[in-house]
């Protein structure tokens, strides 16, 4: 399991920024994706996450944090999951993560986080 997140960078406060998550080394239509953030200080938490579109419908969560905000896809042509975030606070300020598990878990109910890519900056200045 591989996973390399780009397109973070440097917005002010309102703006907007796409990651991308590359996926390769496994079935990637199998297997829950999700995002993860940490923040200077602060622990690891949950993004967002969507399930399979083979065997979970492509079902999605956000963190109440980012709901209305930030929108999770992914593209099974292509191996990869995007984070669309618009409207950024500086809160928003972290290191994020895309991850998956180490076998086929489809839902993001199920999914135990074990593989993670190297991360990406966001930083949102006010």
């Amino acid at each position: 399991v591989q996973l390399v997140e780009s397109g973070g960078g440097l917005v002010q406060a309102g703006g907007s920024l796409r990651l991308s998550c590359v996926a390769s080394g496994f079935n990637f239509d199998e297997y829950a994706i999700g995002w993860f953030r940490q923040a200077p200080g602060k622990q690891r938490e949950g993004v967002s996450c969507i399930s399979s579109f083979t065997h979970s419908d492509g079902r999605t969560w956000y963190d109440g944090s980012v709901t209305g905000r930030f929108t999770i896809s992914r593209d099974g042509s292509k191996n990869m999951v995007f984070l669309q975030m618009n409207n950024l606070e500086v809160e928003d300020t972290a290191i994020y993560y895309c991850s998956t598990d180490n076998s086929p878990v489809p839902d993001c109910d199920r999914v135990e986080f074990a593989s993670w890519g190297q991360g990406t900056q966001v930083t949102v200045s006010a």
